[in-house]
């Protein structure tokens, strides 16, 4: 729709002053680097002006899981470690941008994987605490196999059980 166009919005947009919600848009430009538009509207019944918001709505992710799986959380196993201020938000909305990617609904194991990737990069003591719950480690040698697979240089193994 170009600048100065009329157009009537049925119930989304209305004139914050005199609720009409006939109105013309008298200015668009990019905002938020180019995540949203911003648009100056001019209320066709008062004629005060107003500005509007224009986002991409994204889709909700859906993880599938699996019945009886405990939760193993990013933050609980960075507790007490030297993992820097933000770290924990930053792998969450990469693992989120990544996934989004593949699909709106990924299983459980793939994120456990995401997540796994990015702490063995972060903090190994943090990747073990994740893994053990991820895996279900149920004695010390489940902590020595995992500790000789951190020591290698190639990425985390899937575990079968949580490759369905």
């Amino acid at each position: 729709m170009s600048a100065g166009a009329t157009r009537r919005y049925r119930g989304a947009v209305r004139c914050p002053y005199c609720q009409t919600a006939e109105d013309k848009v008298v200015d668009s430009r990019p905002a938020d680097d180019g995540a949203a538009i911003r648009r100056r509207r001019e209320c066709l019944a008062c004629g005060r002006r107003f500005t509007t918001y224009e986002r991409l709505e994204e889709l909700p992710l859906m993880v599938v899981k699996r019945a009886g799986v405990k939760e193993a959380g990013i933050q609980r196993a960075v507790t007490h470690r030297p993992v820097a201020d933000g770290a924990v938000a930053t792998i969450a909305a990469e693992i989120e941008e990544e996934l989004r990617a593949e699909g709106a609904e990924v299983s459980s194991a793939r994120v456990g994987l995401a997540v796994l990737e990015r702490l063995r990069v972060l903090d190994p003591v943090s990747y073990l605490r994740f893994a053990s719950v991820y895996k279900g480690f149920e004695d010390v040698t489940d902590f020595e196999r995992e500790v000789a697979v951190l020591q290698k240089s190639t990425e985390p193994k899937r575990h079968p059980a949580r490759s369905r």
